[in-house]
């Protein structure tokens, strides 16, 4: 499937996250389920509480194997707290779950595996994740369960490559590393990370992207999700993960129609910004 955006997501669509708490799970991944015969391409992002181990060495001084090191010593110790999901098609298009294209909607979940006053943390992301309207108390008393919400994945279809679906990230492998943590049981990614990228394989199949490396292919391209190609946010606050998965969404089209517009991206699948091991 070619994955060029023809006509992107406009700036006048009115764009609506679906929020998803433990009452509504069920439901909303039954939609997710349904719709992504027709909008296969599936942007994620994911919202922790940061990052609270590094290494001595200046992260571009690490190998690609210390760099999973440190990001495996995170994971396994940390806890998510929102999964955003954007589906569309490869012309840009949102599903508009029977609304006749009055309004599209993106997906953003809310766990209650993190407990503040008790789980391991980095303040400072955590002070901008309540600035940006997270509400911890509300995620602790009605979110979902991971563990289930990991089964409920696997048992509705939406991963274990079970279809013809693309996975987009930026900066991605901390989003495929909490996924991974959940779908394997919730308590530690592999040793190697070579094993890793296999269970991404498993569950994710071999058409996945990382907006961040691609950016490396992209001439005058560079920086952050928002100042890459200074996309209008269409719904949501930054540092939300619906919002953010938009985002991303968008942002992916909009490179695929501008620098890659007679070919498939195919050759940049598969590979995690600072994780680059082809697999």
């Amino acid at each position: 499937m070619p994955l060029i955006a023809a006509h992107p997501i406009q700036k006048h669509d009115q764009v609506i996250i679906r929020h998803v708490w433990a009452h509504n799970v069920e439901e909303e991944l039954a939609l997710i389920a349904s719709a992504m015969r027709h909008y296969p391409i599936i942007s994620i992002d994911t919202e922790f509480p940061g990052v609270i181990f590094h290494s001595d060495k200046h992260y571009s001084a690490l190998t690609v194997s210390e760099r999973y090191s440190v990001m495996k010593l995170n994971v396994d110790a940390l806890n998510l707290i929102q999964l955003g999901f954007t589906l569309s098609d490869p012309s840009g298009n949102l599903p508009d779950l029977g609304s006749g294209g009055l309004l599209l909607f993106a997906w953003e979940f809310n766990f209650n595996d993190f407990n503040f006053n008790s789980d391991l943390h980095s303040q400072d992301s955590i002070n901008l994740l309540q600035s940006s309207g997270i509400d911890f108390e509300r995620n602790r008393l009605e979110g979902i369960d991971s563990h289930w919400f990991a089964c409920l994945l696997v048992n509705y279809g939406i991963v274990g490559a079970r279809y013809n679906v693309n996975w987009v990230t930026f900066h991605g492998a901390y989003d495929f590393a909490y996924l991974v943590k959940i779908l394997t049981g919730g308590s530690s990614l592999p040793e190697s990370m070579e094993t890793f990228f296999e269970l991404v394989r498993v569950f994710f199949g071999d058409d996945w992207w990382d907006v961040k490396h691609i950016m490396k292919y992209c001439d005058t391209l560079y920086g952050g999700l928002e100042t890459a190609l200074k996309m209008q946010r269409l719904a949501g606050k930054r540092h939300q993960a619906g919002s953010d998965s938009l985002l991303t969404c968008q942002t992916f089209l909009k490179m695929m129609e501008t620098f890659f517009p007679k070919e498939s991206g195919k050759k940049h699948a598969g590979v995690l910004f600072g994780l680059e091991m082809q697999v």
